[in-house]
């Protein structure tokens, strides 16, 4: 036991005063000296996060009921989407088309989409004016479902690229917002944020174990501020990997750093390559083969699975048949087929994909959920659920930090002045450069910089001098 310069313990009230500070340290933030990469980390770990958050809960919202759009679509769609199967053998593709076409004598047979399986309908998408605009990005058409095994048309619905509404509606709500090109601006500032959010985390964390060690505990460990911190940061490491993967593979969907994507691969000649057959002649008194045809060539290629097959909208324009399934493995084949011989003109394989296009098709995939299906669905879920965990954490960590009597938790310090000029125009380099590369990103954190800058520069001239 400690004793003072009396021979007697101390009394109560120090060794109260001295558990106090303690508490308080753990509160207002107050610890030992940060090297300038940890304190920048930490600011802007801390307050890119605190704006991203709320953007972020939004698209995990969002992004899990996108994650299970296969089932919510065939729940909504069931009547168009399902063919009862004890009516006999499917009957010929040309068939069902003629049937959908009746149905609509005024549209134009734009792809037939024979069912995968036994028990879905044939999809016949027309073109067809005067449809209701359910997409701001892309053509509507109207798909009609008919059921293969009696001609009957089960339904019909105003698709997008052959996605139903349900599945358009959930794909927007995640994209946009359903506000249109504004909207996808809020996906685009959480996505591209997030990166380098963790990255600061990830600074901030390696930081602390170097600095105590892996498995050493503090002595304020048993503070409320000490015990989130440590559930936020190892719940943060275990969502890295995850969440950096998810926002990495969506920058092919949004708006600036999609077409960067798309600059960067077109540079690298990596794109995703398409076919590109040229219009071909008539032969004398030939005439146009069929859905069946067509069918058959496709069969005898080697092409499985969901088949999309592109109808000719002009004289001498091909048919195309494409795999369209987006399971493991994945079949993107497509072949060119003569819209009077019925022969292969061109093929595409996906292993005539550059590398950099394959890995962009799995991203895309295996951001929507289907990649691997039901697996892929669960991975995706637990990250989002855990990210909306995390943001829970971190809000109240930064709650608990608020000092008795005061009205908000105070941010980290400033650390712009105890930078050398070097370091901060390296800062505003990189930040410009984000302005090509992550438009949304470098312009937002211009923003916060010169805010951050004139906020303390305001601060340090109404604060009294001594």
């Amino acid at each position: 036991m400690a004793t003072s310069t009396t021979g007697q313990p101390p009394p109560p009230e120090e060794k109260s005063q001295h558990t106090g500070s303690v508490d308080a340290v753990e509160r207002t933030g107050a610890a030992k000296p940060r090297s300038g990469t940890a304190a920048l980390a930490r600011r802007v770990h801390f307050l890119a996060g605190l704006a991203v958050a709320p953007f972020l809960v939004i698209m995990c919202l969002t992004g899990l009921a996108n994650a299970f759009t296969p089932q919510i679509v065939n729940t909504v769609h069931g009547q168009e989407l399902f063919a009862d199967t004890g009516t006999g053998s499917p009957r010929p593709a040309s068939d069902q088309v003629a049937a959908a076409a009746a149905a609509h004598p005024e549209g134009i047979v734009k792809a037939v989409i024979p069912p995968p399986e036994p028990d879905r309908t044939t999809r016949v998408v027309l073109s067809v004016p005067g449809l209701p605009d359910i997409d701001e990005f892309s053509e509507e058409d109207l798909t009609v479902y008919v059921n293969p095994y009696t001609d009957h048309v089960q339904g019909e619905l105003t698709t997008v690229k052959d996605r139903p509404p349900a599945q358009v509606w959930l794909r927007n709500a995640h994209g946009n917002l359903h506000l249109g090109p504004p909207g996808r601006l809020y996906s685009e500032f959480a996505t591209s944020w997030v990166p380098l959010i963790v990255l600061g985390g990830l600074v901030l964390w390696l930081g602390r174990r170097r600095s105590r060690g892996l498995l050493t505990s503090s002595r304020r460990s048993t503070s409320e501020h000490a015990r989130l911190r440590g559930l936020h940061g190892w719940l943060g490491l275990c969502l890295s990997l995850g969440l950096s993967a998810l926002a990495v593979t969506g920058f092919s969907q949004s708006n600036f750093v999609g077409d960067r994507v798309d600059q960067l691969l077109t540079t690298l000649d990596s794109g995703e390559p398409s076919l590109e057959s040229e219009k071909v002649a008539a032969p004398p008194g030939a005439a146009r083969i069929d859905i069946d045809r067509v069918l058959e060539t496709a069969g005898a290629d080697g092409l499985r699975g969901e088949l999309t097959i592109t109808a000719p909208s002009e004289p001498g324009e091909v048919f195309t048949v494409e795999e369209t399934g987006e399971g493991w493995p994945v079949q993107s084949d497509s072949i060119a087929v003569h819209p009077y011989t019925g022969q292969v003109t061109e093929r595409l394989a996906f292993d005539d994909y550059p590398l950099l296009a394959k890995l962009n098709v799995l991203g895309v995939r295996a951001h929507d959920g289907t990649l691997f299906g039901i697996p892929n669905q669960i991975v995706v879920s637990l990250v989002a659920l855990g990210t909306l965990v995390l943001i829970v954490l971190a809000y109240r960590m930064w709650w608990s930090r608020r000092p008795r009597g005061a009205s908000w938790p105070p941010a980290p310090p400033p650390i712009w002045r105890a930078h050398p000029k070097t370091a901060l125009l390296a800062l505003v380099t990189a930040a410009v450069i984000l302005v090509w590369v992550l438009p949304v990103v470098g312009t937002t954190l211009i923003g916060f910089l010169v805010t951050d800058m004139v906020i303390n520069a305001v601060k340090r001239r109404r604060r009294p001098r001594t």
